[in-house]
């Protein structure tokens, strides 16, 4: 997950130096980085969303009330 967000992060400064570079930068380039960015962001979230939902389902199966034997 910290090599996908510095990847991200190189292609952003990477970015910025082009975009300096460069003289009439089309709204193509600032879509594809808003693209790239919401991946990596869904990406994230959905493994993190993951995480804390196995921690509240163990949580739970740890705090639900056992059954008495008959």
């Amino acid at each position: 997950m910290k090599q996908l967000i510095n990847s991200i992060s190189a292609l952003y400064a990477r970015f910025l130096v082009t975009a300096r570079d460069q003289k009439g930068q089309g709204l193509v380039e600032y879509a594809l980085i808003l693209v790239l960015i919401a991946i990596a962001a869904i990406t994230i979230m959905g493994s993190v969303g993951t995480k804390t939902n196995d921690a509240f389902t163990k949580v739970d199966t740890a705090l639900t009330p056992k059954a008495p034997a008959p």
